[in-house]
């Protein structure tokens, strides 16, 4: 550890010119200010991603039908088909499955129809679904309740209302044990959610009428049809294992080829998870290389101007080495001159990156794909690491040459 006199030495050479000190200081400072900013802007980049990402549950896997591409036992190539309710107890015999949710949508996917209510008309989607579909798609019932068993068996003329449809239909006023016309007939609400979801996603989940799949088969002439179907895996399991054993049962029972690619649509959630997680280590990665590169050229900038001070402090370092200074001593205090100006600068650019984070996370700064910036603290440790190991070799190589000086050289200097 260094004596009270060589501190007092690093603080009168790091004043005895500010301007050069504080411009070398701002090369580290700055270095390690883009690296903490690129990293809490990456976290908010994340965090915008997974909050579209999220209300669906993240082992959950969707299957659909689509057109056959190979000929399979006297049937041709180019085959539609469809899934039907029987499909659903064989679904559930899968060893993987937690959950299966038969879905079918009026008017095909994302497809909108008609809502009256009086004089007002608006088009909205209509689900046909079961009650175990909000263990998958993650919304919030605000009043009344969703369908349910009952409504299912009985194939009741009940339906659950979007707070977009509850706005637009209702003017905000309380729908319950009202009536909604869907393609003609009267459906009584017997709920309202909103969605676990953001952004556009939200708004256009918002835009939804849930109806019991019965009764959606019944009143629209949809016998025994089934438009996908949404299933849970089991805890544990992985969604994209279930998601392929799915769509093997399938292809036996409708007679499609096992290794045909187009017959059958699907995704899970865990492989849209991977994705993104890569995307986002990638971004992480790009910003510690880039963050790094930018610390070490500061570095190298507190590494020239060391050189510059000892050739300016060569008669002094001569008296030092005359008066018994040890080669040692000499190279202590060099390197504890560069990491003092490095450690310092950095500790600035850190603090200075932090504040600038936790205040555009206060502000709410980004909307819906940039939310809740954050550093890791382990992340801010290892850049204090970085910053140390670059601050000694910012020292190391002017404290080589200030010991290779012989002494006699040293005094003769001018």
């Amino acid at each position: 550890m260094l004596d009270w006199d060589s501190w007092t030495e690093i603080y009168h050479t790091l004043r005895k010119k500010p301007m050069r000190t504080f411009l070398t200081a701002l090369g580290v400072g700055w270095g390690i200010f883009l690296l903490i900013i690129n990293l809490g802007a990456g976290k908010g980049l994340e965090n915008g991603a997974k909050s579209q990402f999220g209300g669906i549950a993240s082992n959950s896997a969707y299957i659909w039908t689509q057109t056959t591409s190979m000929p399979y036992k006297g049937f041709n190539r180019g085959r539609t088909f469809g899934l039907k309710n029987n499909d659903i107890a064989a679904l559930h015999g899968i060893p993987e499955v937690e959950v299966v949710a038969p879905r079918a949508q009026l008017g095909g996917y994302r497809g909108a129809n008609n809502v009256a209510r009086g004089k007002k008309t608006a088009a909205f989607s209509i689900m046909g679904d079961h009650p175990v579909i909000q263990k998958i798609e993650l919304f919030k019932i605000t009043r009344g309740r969703f369908i349910n068993e009952l409504d299912i068996k009985e194939k009741r003329k009940v339906c659950v209302i979007g707070s977009a449809v509850l706005s637009i239909m209702f003017d905000g006023k309380n729908p319950i044990g009202d009536f909604l016309k869907i393609n003609g007939i009267y459906f009584q609400v017997v709920g309202v959610f909103g969605s676990g979801k953001d952004g556009e996603r939200a708004e256009r989940d918002e835009q939804t009428v849930y109806i019991p799949l019965t009764t959606y088969q019944k009143a629209f002439n949809r016998p025994n049809r089934v438009g996908w179907f949404a299933m849970l895996a089991k805890a544990g399991t992985s969604p994209a294992l279930l998601e392929q054993k799915a769509k093997t049962l399938l292809a036996q029972r409708h007679k499609v080829h096992p290794n045909d690619p187009r017959a059958f649509g699907s995704f899970n959630s865990e492989e849209e998870m991977e994705q993104m997680n890569m995307v986002f280590k990638g971004i992480r990665l790009i910003a510690w290389i880039f963050g790094i590169l930018t610390l070490f050229a500061g570095a190298i900038g507190v590494s020239n101007i060391m050189l510059v001070t000892i050739r300016e402090r060569t008669r002094e370092i001569g008296i030092r080495r005359a008066l018994g200074a040890t080669p040692w001593n000499i190279r202590k205090q060099i390197v504890m001159e560069a990491l003092t100006l490095t450690f310092l600068a950095g500790i600035s650019g850190i603090c200075l990156a932090t504040g600038c984070i936790e205040s555009l996370s206060a502000l709410g700064v980004g909307g819906d794909f940039f939310r809740d910036p954050s550093v890791r603290f382990d992340a801010v440790m290892i850049s204090f690491v970085v910053l140390i190991v670059a601050g000694v070799f910012a020292g190391l190589i002017p404290a080589s040459r200030a010991v290779r000086m012989k002494t006699i050289d040293a005094l003769r200097s001018e």
